[in-house]
């Protein structure tokens, strides 16, 4: 065989090899575990995540599986050291169901390119491409959202 076609036999291997790779990690994203989002199940009418897992300044994504919708939130410790639960939706760009992801101290929305400060993420923070709030308390080093709460944000998904 040429040298040509033994360059177009190794380009053609290259090409299928570099697709086999970018399939294979579409398809890991599906897979449970290997997503964006860790799925969580409530026990006595409410998740809870330990505070450690969460305590180190980056969003930690979570989904919540009710009744075939995934309802999908984060939570992130900000610079003041209160921790912010929010869906992975904003008030607005919800309908696109692309969510956000961290920069530095700040959520992007990645509809819109709108960033907000973790720091004001919160119950005042609503109307307009904020992350939409969802309540939480500390007990027992958990953080604990009920059942109740995560179902009201049922309409962004």
């Amino acid at each position: 065989m040429s040298k040509a076609g033994n360059g177009k036999i190794r380009l053609a291997v290259i090409v299928v090899a570099v697709i086999a790779v970018l399939a294979g990690g579409v398809f890991a994203l599906n897979i449970p575990g290997f997503g964006k989002h860790e799925k969580v199940k409530p026990q006595n009418g409410a998740v809870s995540i330990q505070l450690s897992a969460v305590a180190d300044g980056k969003a930690h994504f979570y989904r919540f599986a009710d009744g075939g919708k995934n309802l999908d939130f984060f939570i992130v410790k900000g610079s003041d050291g209160a921790v912010r639960t929010a869906f992975d939706a904003c008030d607005v760009c919800f309908r696109e169901k692309k969510g956000y992801e961290q920069q530095g101290d700040a959520m992007l929305c990645k509809n819109c390119g709108k960033k907000f400060a973790i720091d004001r993420i919160g119950p005042h923070a609503i109307g307009g491409c904020n992350p939409s709030y969802l309540p939480s308390s500390q007990v027992g080093g958990k953080v604990v959202i009920s059942v109740a709460d995560l179902k009201s944000g049922a309409r962004f998904f």
